[in-house]
């Protein structure tokens, strides 16, 4: 009992220390329109300036980076990587500017990565955006009440498979795409401590030395990195051609990098604030992402907008987001150009040749700048003119917080109950081959691990075991097929009634069943390879047949291997079954035996969930397959006689399930 309440815990524990947490803002195809449109909606002067730098970054990656540095045309397949594109490469498939650039330049995968992003996109935008259920009117028509209600559930279930095809491309063409990004809060924006924090005391807390890392810190430093080596163009005519090229591949590579995190701003899961543990980090930043988020700017007056997040991006949200995109690409621009305004920034000849290497992914505090690259007092207005029309991120703990959510992750303590039908393959004796049926209930006590969804909502890292009791009744087939008479009953029946003790483990697998156990010795010498395992577990395994398909009337998934059922049947000596003659001169006999009960759920399909903030409940129906095998017979009446030999009982059933679970802290 003691290795049934350790083992899950054991699983999870290294499989949530090797797994981040996986969170994103936009998803790539978002990231790159925000891009795309404010490139776009440039004025003519400052377009031909972006397109000579982007002649000039790309000299000698002709081939992989595209011509034209907005493509708006761009479809599936890519042939190469234009600078839009590369702010979605940043964060998530790079931990640094100069690592993004030599992943957009050189990446063998990258390209199969913006292929993955560019079928994203047209699926995405087949699927209308809708409220959830839950924040809908009721409408005075019932039936047109409910019909908005399941075309709502069954947008939402496109989008979750979806992201679910995508997001397992993604990890086959990139293994460190889930593991990279949420390592830290580099993509979200701190709460605020007090409603009194104007822009400038917020930006002086996520700005400066040895702060934690956030969208607006990581945005403003690279953004700087940016407008340092734009100076350095304008104002240095002895630049020879291979540097002038060099320093326009780095500039522009800061500022896509810069806006990836700008971008992110504008995420509604990623403005209600990060606190909390990590189930109510990622509950509310997946709950406001799909059901919005009314935000003031820092610009202030009484006009507030409605924001989406992940996937759920419409196109009033990018309108929004792309003007202060803009802004920023503007700034860059308009400093290497020594264009008016721009020229205001001076002269940083300290900043480097190359793009930043600083990694958002491995650091959480933001590194001090050298003497010659620390912002200047008259180059602050240059930030505030972008952040001022950023989102006011929520409060921290304590009142006038926005409400948190959680998601089913962390550790749980719950009760399930089932009840189920099975049809078996005849007795436990060669004498009794006819089928039958059995029915039985059970109640059990669980305990273990939530990882339900921390790649996406497809995904599956359910971890736990449970104890519990089993009742079956009498079997509907009769120990002898020709028992005289009508009646049914434990008397007549192949299998008795019978109680027994239940057990019953569940825990995704990489390739085989309990290879992340077998394995888990890899997580002390090589977390990153147990935690990339872990991760495609979690999502499917490596042939993903068993993700979670989502559907306008509930959940369906393939589940063999994850989950064993084991009930131990005559525990206490007291199962008989009576055994028939084998010829007239004989007696039937009555024998006591034990047998072990395994059972294999094969497909589920779970109709409704329902999650509190400690709580969660759902009904399952699972078919499954099982096999009784029995143990230690012996011969009771006739004494003396020889006990006969027993063999095992073969079954097909369905369960239904009531599953219920209490969350805490971790």
């Amino acid at each position: 009992m003691l290795v049934a309440k350790l083992l899950p815990r054991l699983l999870a524990v290294l499989v949530l220390g090797a797994m981040p947490f996986a969170v994103q803002s936009w998803v790539y195809p978002e990231h790159r329109y925000l891009a795309l449109l404010a490139v776009q909606r440039l004025d003519d002067d400052r377009r031909a300036v972006f397109d000579r730098l982007w002649q000039l970054a790309r000299a000698g990656d002709e081939q992989r980076l595209c011509a034209t540095g907005a493509d708006g045309e761009q479809g599936t397949a890519p042939s190469c990587i234009d600078w839009a594109a590369l702010s979605a490469i940043a964060g998530d498939h790079s931990c640094s500017s100069r690592d993004m650039f030599e992943t957009a330049r050189s990446a063998p995968w990258i390209l199969q990565v913006a292929d993955v992003a560019a079928q994203l996109k047209e699926d995405l935008a087949r699927i209308p955006v809708t409220p959830s259920p839950e924040a809908m009117e009721k409408a005075a028509d019932v039936v047109s009440d409910a019909q908005r209600r399941i075309a709502s559930q069954a947008a939402r279930a496109q989008r979750v498979n979806a992201l679910r095809t995508a997001d397992i491309r993604l990890q086959r063409a990139d293994p460190e795409y889930v593991t990279r990004a949420g390592s830290n809060h580099a993509h979200f924006l701190l709460a605020r401590p007090d409603t009194d924090t104007a822009i400038g005391d917020y930006a002086a807390l996520t700005l400066r030395v040895g702060s934690e890392v956030s969208a607006i810190g990581i945005y403003t430093y690279f953004h700087l990195s940016a407008l340092q080596k734009a100076s350095r163009l304008a104002a240095e005519p002895q630049l020879s051609g291979t540097e002038r090229a060099a320093l326009a591949r780095a500039m522009l590579a800061d500022e896509a990098f810069a806006l990836h995190f700008l971008q992110d701003a504008f995420a509604a899961g990623h403005i209600s604030g990060t606190w909390g543990d990590r189930s109510q980090r990622q509950g509310t930043h997946d709950y406001y992402n799909q059901n919005g988020l009314e935000v003031f700017t820092w610009a202030g007056g009484s006009r507030s907008v409605v924001l989406m997040g992940d996937a759920y991006m419409r196109e009033e949200d990018a309108q929004f987001a792309a003007k202060t995109v803009r802004t920023s690409l503007e700034q860059v621009l308009d400093v290497a150009s020594n264009r008016q305004g721009g020229a205001a920034f001076g002269h940083t000849p300290a900043a480097p040749i190359a793009p930043d290497g600083f990694d958002v992914c491995r650091n959480n505090k933001l590194p001090e700048r050298d003497p010659g690259l620390r912002v200047q007092q008259n180059q602050r207005q240059f930030f505030a003119a972008t952040l001022t029309d950023t989102p006011v991120p929520g409060l921290g703990p304590g009142f006038g917080a926005m409400p948190r959510f959680r998601s089913e992750v962390g550790p749980f303590v719950g009760l399930a109950g089932g009840i189920d039908g099975r049809v078996v393959d005849g007795g436990f004796s060669n004498l009794q081959s006819s089928r039958g049926a059995i029915g039985g209930v059970d109640l059990s006590f669980r305990t273990g691990f939530g990882l339900d969804g921390v790649i996406s909502e497809a995904g599956d890292g359910l971890v736990y075991a449970s104890l519990g009791v089993r009742a079956d009744g009498p079997s509907t087939n009769r120990f002898r097929e020709n028992f005289p008479g009508s009646a049914g009953g434990n008397l007549s029946a192949a299998t008795p009634a019978r109680m027994g003790l239940s057990l019953r483990f569940r825990m995704p697998f990489y390739l085989v069943p309990g290879d992340l156990l077998l394995l888990s010795p890899m997580y002390f010498f090589d977390k990153q390879t147990y935690g990339k395992m872990a991760v495609t577990a979690g999502n499917g395994g490596l042939i993903p047949w068993q993700s979670g398909w989502a559907t306008g009337i509930g959940r369906f998934q393939f589940v063999l291997g994850r989950e064993l059922g084991v009930t131990l049947y005559g525990l206490d000596d007291k199962d008989q079954l009576i055994v028939p003659r084998t010829d007239p001169s004989s007696q039937a006999r009555v024998v006591n035996f034990q047998s072990i009960s395994y059972d294999l759920p094969i497909f589920e399909y779970r109709p409704y969930r329902s999650f509190s903030s400690n709580q969660s409940s759902s009904v399952v129906f699972q078919l499954f397959a099982g096999a009784d095998v029995p143990r230690k017979a012996s011969t009771v009446f006739p004494v003396g006689a020889a006990t006969p030999d027993l063999h095992t009982v073969w079954s097909l059933g369905l369960r239904m399930v009531f599953d219920w679970r209490y969350y805490y802290s971790f």
